[in-house]
């Protein structure tokens, strides 16, 4: 029995604090490095990834993330999650990673299909002149599901 290539792959993006938006941007652009068929689906707070007016305004989260290594509490003093933002796009740049708009652009233009989840939308109240010009449609999760109804595909959520 031949094991099946992962020739798909769907993320699915439900925050964007820095840390989940890059992971899933990393991950697809990487998958598209190698061949492999990518799509975002950006839903609740994800949403704010791909908001013309949120998406360079996206912070580190700093409260609750056992990736800081600091007590909750100071992680919600004022100007902590400032001061670990700028540190993050700091080190960001220095590796030569573009800024969530520009590496946007990039996906769109490597085969990236980018998605808005429709009930998200309707929630927010938003309207797509809202959302980046790079995106592919509105649609729901049905149509998103389908959309991974096949050999080799699969989902991550981040």
């Amino acid at each position: 029995m031949e094991k099946t290539k992962v020739k798909k792959m769907l993320f699915i993006l439900s925050k964007a604090t820095l840390e989940n938006v890059y992971a899933a941007f990393i991950m697809a652009n990487g998958a598209r490095m190698e061949g492999i068929e990518a799509e975002i689906f950006f839903t609740f707070f994800g949403l704010e990834a791909i908001q013309k007016k949120k998406l360079e305004s996206l912070h580190t989260a700093t409260v609750g993330n056992p990736a800081m290594h600091m007590p909750t509490m100071l992680g919600g003093l004022p100007g902590m999650e400032a001061l670990a933002t700028k540190m993050m796009k700091d080190r960001m740049e220095k590796l030569d990673i573009p800024p969530v708009g520009e590496f946007l652009e990039l996906l769109s233009d490597s085969g990236v299909k980018l998605w808005a989840c429709l009930l998200a939308v309707d929630m927010f109240k938003l309207k797509r002149e809202d959302l980046i010009d790079e995106l592919d449609d509105i649609i729901n999760v049905g149509s998103f599901y389908a959309r991974a109804n096949e050999d080799g595909c699969h989902l991550l959520f981040i």
